[in-house]
């Protein structure tokens, strides 16, 4: 007789293996939608879901970068963490793309790979990869399972880990015969991480020291990133600057943890942000950065970046603390709770009314402005009229590229968790699987994916899932058929020599949504636009719009290579 028989002759019931141990682990955690795609080395993992198939929505993606991207838009909308399966070799492969995004950005993920047997691991076994090795530097934590009993506990600890402290993705690689493997007991899930136990609270000290620096300030601005949003902390952000009279910038990721239309918002900072907000940066005295990295393409040239101020950082993250830019006021904490105790303790402070006398009128004087066509769609226009028919409370989410940068900076955000972009990596292709993520997040907003003609068609194959699961999320190609971002750097860096930038053959993305079963639309003028935008909005299902807008446009202003924030061209003429 058979293990197998063997077992459920005796105990009267179908035996267990290592998979149904997992998911009965995922459902513990209370995980009720999975983004995967199924392989040979995950078919036990893939059974066991079947037999729970009542406990999960499973998103079948139609390429694991797809699958990995849906999850990440899942997870910034919903604040859990995206749970993503992939089969071992090419699926986990596939995976890395993503799990690089989200370790960039700070989004949870837990990603399940399946991996060849133990007894053939390390003999270039059929479809295996060194998954530990090439996820290691992408993400806060990876597991190689090694015995059966530790499935219950790593995922516990993987779920803790991507959630807690500054998030990200975790790993968890699992050999095929561990999941094969039959048991007939209950395991620990029991665990002590004494290696890893996030500093959450701010040191009063620091927090003193930074109400006794805003009480001092003639010239303070506010910086929000992402970790105001990861943190929960809008209300908290905006309560402390209106007590204090701060003007605030964002950061890219940063985008509505402040609303974009306050009296105090000087809008995104950096590359391509405005002008007000920039030379805040450049001019302030004192600068409160509350969950940004400082990166690159926020600070231009760091010799130029916040010269004259005394540096606040409030993260998380203690390694991101004086990393790129001298902190003199180092605070390692959650953003709600540092921005509360500020709150209770810092008085009021001076109203600066010549500091904001100063930003308003760089506002006035030099506001985000375009060239409007009567014949040719404006790439900006169109962002604008989406705001409009939206009312700005939809979800947004974008590719990478100009249509990013025009949508953060014409889709004024009011409200936290209603932007989801790539920004660390940059992930052309990013967009429209993160939309349908949004979606199933939350399934009664209005989701838009404004992508690039280019991006798009690195995911568009999950056009499938839209019709599917019945999710009418809003399709907007920005076609200016080109790589327009590289494009235009080739146009001012480069002399004009387009090498590889443009896309001369395209697919008619019409007929490629109508083979979806999806509505599909082209408008190639402003008033076609300005004729189907409600329709498209108040239209019950998904739509594909290919938006033809004006080829050479640019994204404006903006800081060169090598420049400082005071340094924009393309400032309003």
């Amino acid at each position: 007789m058979s293990v197998e028989a063997k077992s459920e002759t005796q105990t009267g019931a179908k035996p267990k293996t290592g998979a149904d141990l997992l998911v009965q682990s995922l459902i513990d955690e209370g995980v009720d939608t999975i983004f995967g795609y199924p392989g040979g080395a995950v078919l036990p993992i893939y059974d066991a879901l079947y037999k729970a198939r009542e406990s999960f929505d499973h998103i079948l993606a139609r390429h694991e970068q797809g699958s990995v991207h849906a999850a990440e838009g899942y997870a910034r909308v919903s604040g859990k963490p995206g749970v993503v399966i992939a089969t071992s070799g090419p699926g986990a492969t596939n995976l890395v793309t993503g799990i690089a995004d989200a370790m960039m950005d700070s989004l949870p993920l837990v990603v399940f790979t399946g991996q060849v047997a133990r007894s053939v691991i390390g003999t270039d076994a059929f479809q295996e990869a060194d998954v530990m090795g090439i996820t290691t530097p992408i993400t806060k934590h990876n597991y190689q399972v090694q015995s059966l009993s530790d499935i219950p506990r790593i995922v516990k600890e993987a779920f803790h880990i991507a959630s807690t402290g500054r998030k990200g993705p975790v790993v968890v690689d699992i050999p095929k015969d561990i999941s094969a493997t039959i048991h007939d007991e209950n395991y620990d899930t029991d665990f002590h991480l004494p290696g890893y136990q996030p500093t959450t609270k701010p040191n009063p000290l620091q927090i003193k020291k930074l109400a006794d620096a805003l009480v001092r300030s003639k010239k303070p601005v506010l910086l929000a990133g992402a970790g105001v949003l990861h943190g929960e902390a809008s209300s908290q952000l905006k309560a402390f600057a209106v007590k204090h009279s701060l003007p605030v910038t964002t950061t890219l990721l940063g985008l509505g943890s402040f609303p974009g239309d306050h009296e105090l918002s000087l809008g995104m900072a950096g590359m391509h942000g405005t002008y007000a907000a920039n030379k805040a940066l450049y001019e302030c005295d004192l600068l409160i950065n509350i969950g940004a990295r400082f990166d690159d393409r926020l600070t231009g040239n760091l010799n130029h970046f916040a010269k004259y101020a005394t540096v606040a950082h409030i993260d998380i993250d203690p390694a991101e603390i004086g990393k790129n830019v001298e902190t003199k006021i180092p605070i390692v904490s959650d953003s709600k709770a540092a921005l509360s105790e500020l709150l209770s303790v810092a008085n009021e402070s001076p109203k600066h009314y010549e500091w904001m006398d100063k930003l308003n009128a760089y506002q006035a004087e030099c506001p985000l402005w375009y060239e409007d066509s009567q014949e040719k769609i404006s790439p900006q226009w169109l962002i604008q009229k989406i705001h409009e028919a939206t009312d700005g409370d939809a979800i947004v989410t974008t590719d990478v590229g100009q249509h990013q940068m025009w949508a953060a900076q014409y889709y004024k955000f009011t409200n936290a968790d209603k932007w989801v972009t790539s920004g660390g990596l940059g992930t052309m292709g990013f967009g429209f699987p993160a939309a349908i993520g949004a979606q199933l997040a939350k399934p009664d907003e209005t989701v838009v994916a404004i992508v690039g003609d280019g991006g798009f068609q690195m995911t568009l194959q999950e056009l499938s899932l839209l019709q599917e699961k019945g999710l009418p999320v809003k399709v907007i190609i920005v076609n200016n058929e080109a790589l327009g971002m590289v494009r235009q750097w080739q146009e001012k860096f480069y002399d004009e020599r387009y090498s590889e930038s443009l896309l001369t053959v395209q697919p008619d993305f019409v007929k490629l949504a109508e083979s979806y079963q999806i509505r599909g639309l082209r408008v190639e003028s402003p008033e076609e636009l300005e004729h189907i935008i409600p329709d498209i909005f108040n239209y019950n299902g998904p739509v594909v719009v290919d938006c033809r807008v004006l080829k050479l446009e640019n994204v404006y202003p903006m800081i060169a290579p090598g420049k400082g924030l005071h340094e924009m061209i393309g400032v309003k003429p």
